[in-house]
């Protein structure tokens, strides 16, 4: 949020605390358990699969480069850049429900949920030092992008806009494997990406200048593969767009968003926490949706975005 350099040795030792936390040790904890021999495994079931424990690790500053998630890391990436992605299917409006080995090509355009391949482009860029499967998951991205600059994995033949949804994650993804390594043509991709929001000034349809949809004017952590205002900010302000003068409206609605006593609470959200194992909840307990009191991963998440945009919060 500050701009320090990760290698300085105050940042260093956030990291550091950032791994001994009893948050971290939960979500590691649970994650390695899902692969013992007679439990329940998973990479993406929602929202307790490694890959979701990943992303999580990823956006909270956990140290990169720790040998103890080789493993974690080499089963998830080694699912999202196999071979069977790499390969195109020609496909029919009829036939397109049944491709199954590889990625449908319908009108010209992908179809692809590529919000899997972003999410986990961003933790290989920040937690895996974005080795080679980061680099394949670049390419991957970049060969899917619609022409208008995201991504959309819907099977309509009518479909020509990209997906909010589908696009948050692969920008955020490209433009953390740009910073890590220097690819001049990831950053391209990011900023291409981020037209998608910009041109709809981040919550508005072009058409008629309407809310698209309400649930984008809510704040919300984790935000997974969906979108919200916040979200598409901080993506935004990752590729390094958010002082686009586009985003002055929805800058302004997160200002007056924020409580009187400071802080800026979480609205809703997308799981619900259990110490089972069961779809849609989560190990982790990211804070309750309150009116009233701030959440601390929306609060970071909106100040950093603040500071990026010129706009501190004394």
């Amino acid at each position: 949020m500050l701009g320090e350099p990760p290698e300085r040795p105050s940042v260093r030792s956030l990291e550091r605390e950032v791994r001994r936390s009893a948050l971290v040790h939960r979500l590691l904890t649970r994650g390695r358990q899902r692969f013992v021999t007679g439990t329940h495994g998973g990479i993406y079931r929602y929202w307790q699969g490694i890959h979701w424990a990943l992303t999580a690790l990823a956006d909270i500053g956990y140290p990169d480069g720790d040998p103890a998630l080789r493993p974690l890391l080499a089963r998830s990436l080694g699912m999202w850049s196999a071979p069977t992605y790499d390969r195109t299917v020609r496909a029919e409006p009829t036939s397109i429900r049944g491709v199954r080995s590889g990625v449908p090509f319908l009108n010209g355009r992908y179809r692809r949920c590529a919000s899997q391949q972003g999410n986990a482009l961003l933790y290989a860029s920040r937690l895996g030092k974005a080795e080679a499967p980061a680099a394949h998951l670049a390419e991957l991205l970049s060969r899917w992008q619609w022409d208008d600059g995201g991504w959309n994995c819907s099977r309509s033949p009518t479909a020509h806009v990209s997906s909010f949804m589908e696009t948050l994650s692969p920008m955020r993804g490209l433009a953390a494997y740009a910073s890590v390594s220097g690819s001049e043509s990831a950053r391209a991709t990011a900023s291409r990406a981020a037209e998608i929001f910009l041109e709809r000034r981040m919550f508005r349809r072009r058409k008629d200048g309407r809310v698209m949809r309400p649930r984008f004017l809510q704040l919300h952590y984790p935000l997974y593969w969906y979108y919200d205002v916040l979200g598409g900010l901080k993506g935004t302000a990752e590729v390094g767009r958010v002082r686009d003068p586009r985003c002055r409206e929805a800058l302004d609605w997160l200002e007056e968003r924020e409580l009187p006593g400071g802080g800026w609470p979480a609205d809703a959200r997308f799981y619900r926490v259990s110490d089972s194992y069961e779809f849609g909840a989560e190990y982790v307990d990211w804070g309750a949706p309150s009116r009233r009191t701030a959440n601390d991963w929306v609060t970071t998440d909106a100040l950093f975005v603040l500071a990026a945009a010129g706009r501190p919060v004394e």
